[in-house]
């Protein structure tokens, strides 16, 4: 055997040990949650999160329903896309919209114009409204500092929050999932991927994507070092220019602080080897809502984000 053919062995069995850790985490909250959740935004992570649900239940139709939290901001086409694989699956999908609080006075603009932040308040409500116990999420330990400590069940309190000393420890692949009426946890079955293993098993498993994650034509202009795009959320400045370039997306979020890079991956393996390539995380290289503070992240997760 060769080195290249030894080196992709190693991969398959990669890729294989993290759906079947997933899966058993899947199913795993089906037996032991009254009431669970998968959040579903259309991005790759909460896309690869439903084609496991799917996988871990087949034949039988996921017995969870969908919950997005609508920031009025997103891209067009991963609504579209959200919205395809609901109706393709014939699945519920819960809307807690951004929009309908800064309507009523329950939330105001921020000056910024981003609203990732203001996602806590509509998340916490709609788990609360709908007495969801256990709330699925695409987060991985890759991506930043805040999610690398977090625990694959992580118990919220009774206001969403996250407090250090009440997660418990996971020892050989046991979950302790028990919590007060009123309390949920969040569980990340992606916890262990990288963003590699997520473009690979994309691969392996010829999953559909929003077609933002491939390269594109678009207008777009610099702030912090950041390629952002005209939207509902505004446009540049008086000293920003625009320029049309051909770009992707490698996260996707809030329209106002979701950067693009430039890019010609315009499939699966060229995005591969792009990210292969790359020395900064998806958040790290295009979130700017990451970058409010060194603890951006700690904050809102302790907030309830997620």
């Amino acid at each position: 055997m060769t080195t290249l053919e030894a080196a992709a062995d190693a991969a398959r069995d990669n890729l294989a040990a993290l759906e079947s850790e997933a899966i058993h985490i899947f199913r795993e909250v089906a037996g032991e949650f009254d009431r669970p959740v998968i959040l579903f935004s259309g991005g790759k992570d909460s896309t690869l999160l439903l084609h496991l649900a799917i996988k871990a239940f087949w034949p039988a139709p996921v017995p969870f329903p969908l919950l997005h939290v609508d920031t009025g901001h997103n891209f067009d086409e991963v609504i579209a896309f959200r919205d395809h694989v609901v109706e393709k699956y014939g699945l519920r999908l819960v809307v807690a919209s951004v929009q309908d609080y800064i309507d009523d006075g329950r939330l105001v603009e921020r000056a910024d114009g981003t609203r990732n932040p203001l996602q806590t308040q509509p998340l916490l409500d709609a788990i609360a409204d709908n007495k969801f116990d256990a709330v699925f999420g695409g987060g991985r330990r890759d991506e930043e500092r805040a999610r690398a400590k977090e625990r694959i069940f992580s118990l919220r309190s009774a206001f969403g929050q996250w407090d250090p000393r009440r997660q418990r420890p996971e020892l050989w692949n046991l979950y302790n999932g028990r919590h007060r009426p009123g309390e949920h946890v969040r569980v990340f079955p992606l916890s262990n991927f990288t963003e590699a293993d997520v473009w690979n098993y994309i691969a392996r498993e010829q999953v559909e994507l929003p077609s933002i994650y491939y390269a594109h034509k678009r207008k777009v202009y610099k702030r912090d070092g950041m390629w952002l795009t005209e939207g509902p959320w505004g446009g540049p400045r008086e000293d920003e220019e625009v320029h049309e370039l051909t770009v992707r997306y490698r996260t996707v979020g809030d329209g106002s602080c979701t950067g693009a890079v430039e890019s010609t991956a315009s499939t699966v393996e060229e995005v591969i080897a792009e990210v292969q390539a790359s020395r900064l995380t998806e958040r790290g290289a295009t979130r700017a809502d990451d970058r409010i503070s060194e603890a951006a992240m700690e904050d809102r997760k302790r907030e309830g984000y997620f």
